[in-house]
């Protein structure tokens, strides 16, 4: 049975790697949505209906505290036959860039 000290260490290190993806999982989450959103308001298809991360970096806020940033991409389609990719960049909760549909530009300051 491990001692005290180890316990405490061990639930920390547990109560991190929660709270990681658990931050993780949202984001995807909110870059899952800015995706749907934009593919909607550009009438275009949005394929196999996820998002896929492919970036993370750390990044300071404007107050100087440092966060992630996490990029995703996305695929739709046009006209159901032809694939593109779209791309997003998430700081924090906040929609930092985004490339995608060309009518999709009224949904980057959604929040």
């Amino acid at each position: 049975m491990p001692d005290f000290p180890t316990l405490i260490v061990l639930m920390i290190v547990g109560a991190g790697a929660y709270a990681w993806w658990n931050s993780a999982r949202a984001a995807a989450e909110r870059a899952a949505a800015v995706g749907r959103s934009a593919c909607q308001a550009a009438g275009v298809i949005w394929l196999d209906q996820s998002v896929h991360a492919n970036g993370l970096r750390l990044r300071r806020h404007a107050d100087g505290r440092l966060g992630l940033e996490r990029s995703f991409r996305f695929e739709y389609s046009e006209d159901g036959m032809q694939r593109h990719v779209g791309r997003l960049v998430l700081h924090g909760e906040e929609l930092v860039g985004f490339s995608g549909p060309a009518r999709a530009t009224q949904v980057v300051g959604l929040h």
